[in-house]
């Protein structure tokens, strides 16, 4: 077992801004939200962090913008422990954004402008890649090209690559295959394939599609309050979600990501990284906000050892 691991996040990252409100809006409906609030986020960047504080070596390569909110997020980076050193910073488009609407329960609705996200450039990735890596974290709230040139330097370098399918998009996935893992949440399987995954059936028909679609060597679904499925040389493993509280859903499925990678890449064993990577998301929905919600190791080691 790896004491350390070393990974590189190529991916997003927005500044937040959460509206609580007990429900949604109906069409044409005004509603009063009952507080706001601003929180770093953006899928890489959550990732990036989360890594991190779950105990990985952890480089991130994005793009933020020249403004008050690109200080904002290169801080948290910083102060969370990510090596920043490949954070550029775009001479034109603001920092990405996003829009948040929080419900009571923890149930929420995202819309998002990537803006600087979309100033990342395959430069970017080839400056990043100077150095080796154990693994590679990246999620499609990039531009296409992007995503698919990272994968595929990943691949050259034999540098096992994780994809996190989010957001839900219909993305060709024939052009990023070979992956180690492939990891969609519900809304992205039926996405990527036409089948949501509730019962036991439809999330093996799920997986052997998108397997077929990559050849990647593992599909973890992410299950949300149901836990989790693995994937693997034909055989379909279920892993239930820790029963708890939630407060806000937002970073969840990051910090599952995050927290699988950083655990399988030091010890190799999918199916206990997966029941710790549970643990991590559980813990990071009982917090409101994206990255300030993501645990440190010490309270998901806590918490993990109790509830095994």
């Amino acid at each position: 077992m790896k004491n350390s691991v070393k990974i590189l996040v190529v991916g997003s990252v927005n500044m937040d801004l959460l509206m609580h409100t007990k429900r949604v809006p109906l069409p044409g409906e005004t509603m009063i939200s009952e507080k706001y609030q601003f929180s770093p986020g953006g899928k890489g960047a959550n990732q990036a962090v989360a890594a991190a504080k779950i105990g990985g070596d952890t480089t991130f390569v994005c793009c933020i913008g020249n403004d008050s909110f690109g200080s904002q997020l290169l801080d948290s980076l910083t102060l969370s422990g990510v090596e920043t050193k490949y954070v550029k910073k775009s001479k034109s488009n603001q920092s990405g954004f996003a829009v948040i609407m929080l419900e009571e329960g923890g149930n929420n609705r995202i819309i998002v402008h990537l803006a600087s996200n979309l100033d990342l450039n395959k430069n970017d990735i080839d400056c990043a890649f100077d150095e080796n890596y154990d693994g590679m974290i990246i999620q499609f709230e990039l531009q296409e090209d992007i995503v698919i040139y990272a994968c595929e330097e990943a691949r050259k370098r034999n540098i096992p690559f994780i994809v996190d399918a989010g957001p839900a998009l219909d993305f060709p996935l024939e052009k990023i295959y070979g992956m180690e893992i492939l990891s969609p949440n519900e809304t992205e399987t039926a996405t990527l394939c036409g089948i949501t995954p509730v019962t036991e059936d439809d999330c093996k028909k799920a997986a052997e599609i998108l397997t077929k679609r990559t050849n990647a060597k593992n599909i973890v679904l992410k299950l949300g309050d149901k836990g989790a499925a693995l994937y693997k040389n034909g055989e379909l493993t279920f892993f239930l979600a820790q029963k708890i509280t939630a407060v806000d859903v937002t970073a969840a499925g990051d910090v599952f990501t995050a927290a699988m990678t950083v655990e399988y890449l030091k010890h190799g064993d999918l199916a206990k990284a997966i029941e710790y990577a549970n643990r991590a998301g559980a813990l990071t929905v009982t917090k409101a906000g994206a990255q300030s919600s993501i645990p440190f190791k010490k309270e998901v080691d806590d918490f993990y050892n109790i509830n095994r």
